[in-house]
């Protein structure tokens, strides 16, 4: 069992860029796999949920070859052969290992192929709700059985089916289900539309443009036409601003430090992170230095001392991933963080509200749980304490950056699933708890394989 051992920083002066991002590696893996021709992707993450999902699209028969990986890891450089929309039935059940995501973007890309096939994960992907998909996956004329012991939960089995569009208005805000909406849509006859409550996540649309699939969006309706064929494509991935959030929290609530992240993604429905830091005192740039597709730059924070804010509820469904390190930036700031709106959190890897209370309140911070998020009084001074992770890795790199900053020596337990998303955040962590400043010491050690 792997652990962090964290003890205090008194500096933080760097300069680095993190692995690629991962909701969009997941994306360029399927519709790369989709296309009509070679792709070459680039800075794919090489987490092992990305790798799952890549894996996957193997078995469907688009091969890939590794241009570059990261050490240890997986590729982060590769090609792959897309299969004109022609997929093959997998020679056995297809593992999904921890990732929602891979999950359920492949269940509506297998919806309404004409062999059957079967999608499981580890345990604590199976006992995430699939409902959400499944639902209107079978609106469409899908058949999908949910076989997992916890009722509508994976192994999901897919009988084959010929879907029909539909128009889907979602209940609750979510990219992934909308995703797997779109992806069934592209195997269907006619204008598929999906409505959110609310704006989420855009990869989709913009990666589905890269790849030359047309789609319409009219306030939060999003609509595509079926049988569209993606056109290969070259693509780059940015840097996970999800991954990024980390530091940015770590530099941002350490007055004196400089912190400098580069080529990271700056797309509108991820930088929500960005405005809460500015809005708790953090200073802060951005430079944008590409913006066909997905917007790529650079982002420059200096710590100062950080107030509380509260959440607001349109900004929670594209915070959903950063809210644990947010709670954590809370615990530091003087004055009370209200987080609301965030049931969400109870669904994902772990609990992540109870978790992250536990944690807290653990290390001395003072914190009130609701049902849909919590308060944070901060100010008070952390100490260091043993956490678990549980096996969810957006809790565990949230509780090292807490340790950052706690008296004593913190441990975080079950460290291994930080690497379903965020491989290297061991050497990075590394070098900022021996404050290195050199580029050299944040470089993670790469493979050619050309």
């Amino acid at each position: 069992m792997s652990e962090f051992r964290v003890t205090a920083i008194s500096k933080l002066h760097a300069e680095f860029s993190v692995p690629g991002d991962k909701s969009m590696s997941h994306r360029a893996a399927i519709l790369g796999g989709l296309s009509n021709g070679v792709c070459t992707i680039r800075n794919f993450l090489p987490s092992e949920d990305c790798v799952n999902t890549l894996n996957a699209m193997k078995a469907l028969g688009a091969r890939h070859e590794v241009l570059d990986e990261l050490e240890g890891y997986g590729p982060m450089n590769l090609r792959i052969h897309g299969q004109s929309m022609k997929l093959s039935a997998p020679a056995a059940p297809i593992d999904c290992g921890n990732a929602g995501t891979g999950m359920r973007l492949l269940a509506g890309l297998l919806a309404g192929q004409e062999f059957p096939s079967e999608l499981f994960g580890d345990a604590s992907l199976s006992s995430r709700p699939m409902g959400r998909i499944t639902v209107p996956l079978g609106q469409m004329g899908a058949k999908i059985e949910t076989r997992g012991e916890k009722f509508g939960c994976a192994p999901l089995f897919i009988h084959p089916a010929k879907l029909q569009p539909i128009i889907y208005q979602m209940p609750v805000a979510s990219a992934q289900v909308k995703s797997a909406i779109l992806l069934a849509g592209m195997f269907a006859e006619g204008k598929t539309t999906v409505i959110q409550p609310a704006e989420t996540r855009d990869h989709t649309e913009r990666m589905l443009a890269s790849f030359r699939v047309s789609t319409r969006t009219e306030n939060n309706a999003i609509s595509l036409y079926g049988g569209q064929m993606p056109e290969s494509c070259d693509f780059t991935v940015p840097g996970d601003i999800s991954s990024a959030a980390f530091w940015l929290v770590a530099a941002a609530a350490l007055p004196g430090s400089r912190l400098l992240i580069k080529d990271v993604g700056l797309n509108p429905t991820r930088t929500a992170i960005l405005k809460v830091l500015s809005r708790m005192g953090a200073h802060m740039t951005e430079i944008e230095h590409q913006s066909e597709g997905e917007p790529i730059g650079n982002i420059e924070i200096h710590g100062a001392a950080l107030t509380g804010t509260t959440i607001l509820e349109n900004e929670v469904p594209n915070l959903i991933d950063e809210i644990p390190v947010i709670a954590v930036a809370a615990a530091l700031a003087k004055g009370k963080t209200i987080i609301r709106n965030a049931k969400e959190l109870r669904v994902k890897e772990t609990d992540r509200i109870t978790t992250v209370v536990e944690g807290l309140r653990a290390m001395g911070a003072v914190v009130e749980e609701f049902e849909d998020g919590m308060e944070i009084t901060g100010g008070t001074p952390l100490h260091g304490a043993e956490v678990d992770s549980f096996g969810d890795h957006r809790i565990a790199m949230a509780f090292a950056i807490a340790g950052l900053f706690a008296q004593g020596k913190t441990v975080i337990k079950n460290t291994e699933c930080v690497n379903t998303s965020y491989p290297g955040f061991a050497h990075h962590l590394d070098a900022i708890l021996h404050e290195r400043t050199h580029a050299a010491d944040f470089t993670l050690p790469t493979i050619s394989r050309e």
